[in-house]
């Protein structure tokens, strides 16, 4: 948070949060943006159980460094996709998530986008990713202020993970 000591905000019921970043910042996904989309997505435990019941996990994930994410696979296409010609496996030719809009789920990692969390101390903190102040453009576009919405972002089940770090990619 700029000159302000980071606070504690209640996000679920018994479930708080550090919040590190200036509480006047603003969040909506925008139109064509789909930047979060490039990299893997990590998955949680608790997500590969939710993607299991969607997709085929043998077809969608893939193990790096011991953990899953879900593959980004080359796309046929210049538009949405990283430098690379890659993407997520999910997200589909006009710039929007399968799962999210066929199946009303996203994994976690999703969820979380633009925020980055990690442990310290044994609090769960929370902060902008430093990648998202130089690609996502829905950072202060809108009237929705991320900290009267932390309960959108930060699914319950991070307090609960040995290892929430939300900053492993790919």
């Amino acid at each position: 948070m700029s000159a302000d000591a980071p606070r504690r905000v209640e996000v679920h019921p018994g479930r708080e949060v550090v919040v590190e970043f200036d509480p006047d910042l603003t969040f909506e996904c925008v139109d064509d943006c789909t930047w979060c989309c490039h990299h893997g997505v990590l998955l949680y435990d608790r997500d590969l159980l939710e993607l299991a019941q969607r997709a085929n996990l043998a077809e969608t994930t893939t193990e790096f460094r011991g953990e899953k994410f879900v593959t980004r696979e080359g796309k046929d296409r210049d538009a949405h996709v990283a430098e690379d010609g890659c993407a997520c496996a999910f997200l589909r030719e006009d710039g929007l998530c399968t799962l999210h809009l066929e199946e009303d789920w996203k994994p976690t990692r999703c969820s979380v986008f633009p925020l980055g969390v990690w442990l310290e101390d044994g609090d769960l903190h929370v902060d902008i990713r430093e990648s998202a102040h130089d690609h996502c453009e829905g950072l202060n576009v809108s009237e929705r202020r991320v900290i009267d919405n932390l309960e959108a972002f930060l699914p319950e089940l991070l307090w609960d993970l040995e290892n929430p770090d939300s900053d492993r990619e790919l």
